[in-house]
């Protein structure tokens, strides 16, 4: 048997901005329109299709794995754009980052609130 993550829906008030303020950050290829949605296209196949609500939003966590040495660009536009960032997420550690399993991590917040999170090593590895 396979299964596969292939894609979640991310509400968002700003569909463009949101879907685009992730993929600047991430460094990602422009995100692509499909029906509603705009979608961001991940290396690993997953796609995050953002969707825009006038709904209550629920904050969700998403979490990207990502090189070594992609870490550094990454972390250095968050910084860039003076967003808050934490070790943890229950944001207790602001302006910190994780060393996790012999790895690097941090969280963050989107425009809508959603918690991002990039880490180096899969959590366990170490």
């Amino acid at each position: 048997m396979s299964v596969q993550l292939n894609h979640t829906i991310v509400s968002c008030r700003d569909q463009r901005g949101s879907a685009t303020f992730l993929t600047v950050i991430l460094g990602l290829p422009a995100p692509k329109s499909f029906g509603p949605f705009l979608v961001v296209e991940l290396s690993n196949g997953v796609s995050l299709d953002f969707l825009e609500t006038r709904g209550e939003i629920t904050s969700q966590h998403y979490a990207f794995l990502i090189g070594e040495d992609d870490f550094e660009p990454i972390f250095g536009r968050i910084r860039e754009r003076g967003l808050e960032y934490w070790a943890d997420p229950g944001q207790h550690q602001p302006g910190q980052i994780n060393h996790r399993d012999g790895g690097r991590g941090v969280y963050f917040e989107d425009p809508d609130g959603h918690l991002l999170e990039i880490l180096t090593r899969p959590y366990g590895s170490g």
